[in-house]
């Protein structure tokens, strides 16, 4: 069904406020590459009109926090078919490069668009807050096509492609004026936390091996040893962090690892992500809200109102855990920066079976 904007003012008679049409689809790329946030506020643009090695131009290319390339691809005077389409042919050529060319990619960018010459790590560590890893880094990607309308027909090309694990999704924009204010609206095709999830699995991947990846940052706003005490894992601070807990259900056997430092525990999900809000712990006195317990960080609290920035929490009942400063890291590991992921490559399979002997489980 084609996605329609409206946006009404509000009087004591509600009114629309006039559809504005912008002069060209250059205009939006044009505030894309400006403000990302956008369309998420946790990617990083590393790329305008990269050309691939057909000859052919990616309007945008950007990265997040877990090494995952994004296409990012808008209609302009093509149809939305065409579009999916080229977009489709991109993934195919970015599938194929090396960091080294990625690496390129953003110098150039930089030294066009920016007026600097930062470098792909630097780049990553201010935004991310961790150095990027080269094994993470194109291990998957997604493709966003960027429309004002849609016909059914290519709405359910991709529909098709999503159910089928391709990491696809279209963004609806449409702009409208109120005298000389002017307005933006965006809309999704697909929940944006699905592609994520998709996105998780490498397209070059063997079978799964059924045990999930947490990655639990620790510091100001989140600590282990609170984690150990009452059991569970969390993250917040924005959809792109949060929404990958969902992919744990109960009866789930999950790794965490802390980044940069170790793997410091293993367990079995008790209950599905709740909001920091509706979580409770036992404490010596009783069954009690998380906020008021006697914990160690901040857990994002001043964000518990908000839906998409709070700290959700999943309910752990921990099989073996270590503390900080005996966290378990050894080269080979496998390290990814999403919340919760289904790691598919042979480099987890070997980080959990080294895992259950130190841990010296069955």
């Amino acid at each position: 069904m084609p996605i329609e904007h409206s946006i009404w003012k509000i009087n004591k008679t509600p009114s629309p406020l006039p559809v504005y049409t912008l002069d060209n689809e250059d205009e939006l790329e044009e505030m894309l590459f400006k403000d990302l946030s956008i369309l998420n506020d946790q990617w990083l643009l590393i790329g305008r009109q990269v050309q691939t090695s057909f000859n052919k131009y990616v309007d945008l290319l950007a990265l997040d926090a877990s090494g995952s390339l994004i296409i990012i691809e808008l209609k302009k005077k093509r149809t939305a078919r065409e579009t999916v389409a080229q977009a489709i042919d991109y993934a195919s050529w970015i599938e194929t490069i090396d960091t080294s060319t990625i690496a390129e990619i953003y110098e150039k960018f930089c030294s066009k668009y920016l007026n600097s010459d930062m470098n792909l790590n630097s780049a990553f560590l201010k935004k991310f807050g961790s150095n990027l890893d080269e094994d993470d880094l194109n291990s998957s990607h997604q493709i966003v096509i960027v429309a004002s309308e849609l016909d059914s027909s290519t709405e359910r090309i991709v529909q098709y492609l999503s159910n089928s694990e391709v990491p696809i999704n279209i963004v609806f924009f449409q702009t409208f004026r109120d005298g000389e204010n002017k307005y933006l609206s965006r809309a999704w095709l697909i929940d944006p936390a699905e592609t994520q999830k998709q996105a998780t699995i490498p397209q070059k991947a063997g079978p799964w091996n059924g045990e999930f990846y947490v990655s639990f940052g620790v510091g100001e706003n989140r600590n282990w040893e609170d984690a150990r005490k009452f059991g569970f894992i969390c993250a917040g601070g924005g959809k792109w962090y949060s929404n990958t807990l969902n992919m744990l259900q109960k009866g789930d056997r999950i790794w965490a690892n802390v980044p940069k430092v170790g793997y410091v525990g293993v367990g079995v999900v008790a209950a599905p992500a709740v909001k920091i809000d509706e979580f409770y712990v036992q404490t010596e006195k009783d069954k009690t809200p998380f906020l008021e317990a006697p914990i160690n960080a901040n857990y994002h609290q001043q964000w518990k109102d908000n839906d998409d920035k709070s700290e959700y929490f999943v309910k752990v009942n921990w099989i073996k855990t270590v503390p900080l400063e005996k966290a378990i890291s050894e080269v080979g590991f496998f390290g990814n920066q999403n919340s919760v992921c289904k790691p598919t490559t042979p480099k987890w399979n070997h980080t959990v079976e080294r895992l259950q002997k130190i841990f010296e489980m069955n």
